[in-house]
């Protein structure tokens, strides 16, 4: 029972880790929306969800073979995972940054963190109260 509860939070943890990396990426891609040159960078949410939960194996990933070596920090993503948004059009400056897209995305991006900000919640009060009523009992 304890350990369907421990990777129900692992599994919510890893996703809450990788929206807040998303939206960091989508932020970075709507402050340089006037840069030039500068290209747009978004994750494939899905398959970093199935590569941090070990379902897919994760390519060019450096191992970490002794004690001392460093290792990314949780929810963060190495570029190889990053990819280059694709553009609607093409503008002077060479710019990637689709304004209406990127927003769209935030937006999105935004509602699904809540959702699982509020599932992790939802998960540890039932749980609270399910030791409450034993213990009181």
């Amino acid at each position: 029972m304890l350990n369907r509860l421990t990777d129900t939070l692992n599994f919510q943890t890893q996703a809450l880790s990788l929206r807040a990396e998303r939206q960091r990426l989508l932020a970075s891609n709507i402050a340089n929306a006037d840069t030039p040159g500068y290209q747009a960078r978004d994750i494939d949410f899905a398959r970093a969800l199935r590569e941090a939960t070990g379902d897919l194996p994760t390519a060019g990933q450096m191992a970490t073979t002794a004690r001392g070596h460093m290792s990314l920090p949780a929810g963060a993503l190495a570029d190889s995972q990053k990819n280059y948004a694709l553009q609607a059009q093409t503008n002077l400056d060479s710019n990637g940054v689709d304004m209406d897209r990127e927003r769209a995305s935030f937006a999105d991006n935004t509602v699904k963190y809540e959702a699982t900000l509020r599932f992790i919640n939802g998960a540890v009060r039932t749980t609270l109260d399910a030791m409450k009523s034993h213990n009181a009992g």
